[in-house]
């Protein structure tokens, strides 16, 4: 299987590592208390508080499990080019068809959130304008159709 490098800022990365330590040092410890106590109670066969902890159990673990793997391939973004297009730049764009203009930050998958104008690397937008320059119209291949965007300023 080939590992997949993940794109964090410094942000991100810091937010993931905070999420991580706090899933081993604080909730881990917890879950393995409720657990004991848990078992404690008597038949584990009709035990709901068991079972609820086993459950959650499995999810800390699995989320550990991710941000784990995250780390083991993760590439921080920093030194960013405001000469064309990257991973870690804001670009704002202007839509040729209704001259509507938005901004966004292109960043890694982990970390997109369209509600914060944060878009992922992956996106059909940014596929489309990495590796470009102020000036450019490029084409945006979108599941609704290609439209054609401006870029007007990097930074």
């Amino acid at each position: 299987m080939t590992k997949k490098t993940v794109y964090l800022t410094q942000e991100g990365f810091l937010e993931l590592k905070k999420e991580l330590d706090d899933l081993i040092n604080i909730k881990r410890p917890a879950n393995i208390k409720a657990i004991k106590e848990a078992r404690a109670l008597g038949d584990l066969s009709e035990n709901a508080e068991y079972d609820a902890a086993r459950n959650e159990q499995a999810e800390l673990e699995a989320r550990i499990k991710k941000l784990e793997q995250i780390m083991e391939n993760v590439s921080i973004i920093e030194n960013v080019d405001n000469s064309k297009v990257s991973i870690g730049n804001t670009v704002k764009i202007k839509y040729i068809d209704d001259g509507e203009v938005d901004e966004y930050q292109i960043v890694g998958s982990q970390e997109a959130d369209p509600f914060s104008s944060k878009i992922s690397n992956e996106s059909p937008i940014a596929q489309a304008l990495l590796n470009q320059k102020v000036g450019d119209i490029v084409n945006v291949n979108s599941p609704n159709g290609v439209y054609q965007v401006e870029i007007t300023a990097i930074s």
